[in-house]
């Protein structure tokens, strides 16, 4: 039997999909090679491509005046692509809520005037602050928001308006876990290691007429248009990653979509947060209304027996509990490939772990 890896990242795949990686590793639909000694340049690969674009935009019902591209150097890359791409005044607002969003504040400072509208951090990042249209300065060329916060737990309840100024999101750790209005957005960006596939791509939807403001000064490889014109084969791609993506979205798309996954997700974080709310060893900090749906910390009485608890629930099968330094304590990741019976199994080893530190 797997273990449960509670990963934030890189997390737990489908075991179908893992199973069918396994058996296609030597040989790829008859080509006789495996996908990752595969030219990008080959008709098999660019159908791979093709195919996980067309399921993305499936799944996400992306409408046709955005363009999806797979990029390398994973999320963190876009904190500098985003200024670049479409600072054309080099003004734009940050809404700062944890430790990515606040990263990626920081590189876009680089490249013109950028403003914090606003910040949890005054309460550790354990809330989302209220967001209103008046909050953005109106010639500020897009806001900026990490949805979901994975080290802290917390995410956004609804998509903030911004009015006419585009809205840039950061969806790495939530992006296909519950449904977006993508018309809502003016990018969306995410690294694909939590609910997509391995490390190694970053999803990028950009919607048209935000395609060429691109900073002269930008860099080939990270302006996006660069990338668009050419699916996303300009160069080698990560293609591995990319053909393992693609059997998530199908595996996806069979379940059901992303409504259903949505549902599977709601009922797996209820479980443990009522559990953890109903308990008096266990607590979590986050303001009920901004809790995240993948990413759950919670601490015991002391670091001592929080240390303990990772220990114990390793043995168990439970793997990668730890919270992160900035927090402390646990943090079970949830993704979409985490199944209800690990939610279980781990509750079982909680309600034992508490009986007897009691």
């Amino acid at each position: 039997m797997r273990n449960y890896n509670f990963s934030a990242g890189p997390s737990m795949l489908p075991e179908e999909v893992l199973k069918q990686v396994r058996d296609e590793l030597l040989d790829y639909e008859g080509t006789g090679i495996s996908v990752m000694e595969m030219s990008h340049r080959s008709k098999p690969y660019e159908a791979i491509n093709a195919e996980a674009e067309s399921l993305l935009r499936e799944l996400m019902n992306i409408p046709d005046n955005y363009d999806v591209i797979f990029v390398q150097g994973g999320a963190s890359t876009q904190f500098e692509a985003i200024p670049l791409n479409i600072s054309v005044n080099q003004k734009a607002d940050y809404v700062v809520t944890g430790n990515f969003s606040k990263k990626a504040f920081s590189e876009a400072k680089k490249y013109g005037d950028m403003v914090k509208a606003a910040s949890s951090e005054d309460k550790n990042f354990t809330y989302i602050p209220v967001l209103k249209r008046d909050m953005f300065r109106k010639d500020a060329d897009y806001v900026h928001i990490c949805y979901n916060n994975t080290i802290f737990g917390t995410r956004y309840d609804s998509v903030p308006d911004t009015g006419d100024i585009p809205l840039v999101a950061d969806l790495s750790s939530c992006i296909l876990s519950q449904d977006f209005d993508v018309s809502k957005f003016g990018v969306i960006y995410a690294g694909a290691q939590k609910n997509v596939g391995p490390a190694g791509v970053t999803i990028v939807i950009v919607r048209k007429d935000l395609q060429d403001k691109a900073n002269p000064l930008c860099p080939t490889m990270l302006k996006w248009s660069t990338q668009i014109k050419e699916h996303s084969l300009y160069n080698t791609p990560p293609a591995f990653s990319t053909y393992v993506s693609m059997l998530v979205f199908r595996y996806l798309k069979k379940i059901g979509g992303v409504k259903a996954i949505q549902k599977i997700n709601e009922e797996k974080a209820k479980m443990l947060y009522d559990f953890i709310d109903s308990s008096k060893y266990y607590s979590n900090s986050v303001v009920p209304e901004y809790r995240s749906l993948m990413n759950v910390p919670f601490v015991t009485p002391s670091p001592e027996s929080d240390a303990e608890f990772v220990a114990g629930a390793a043995k168990e099968g439970l793997l990668t509990l730890k919270g992160h330094r900035l927090v402390g304590g646990m943090r079970a990741s949830i993704y979409n490939a985490m199944p209800v019976e690990g939610i279980k199994k781990l509750i079982d080893y909680m309600k034992k772990f508490e009986s007897s530190h009691k």
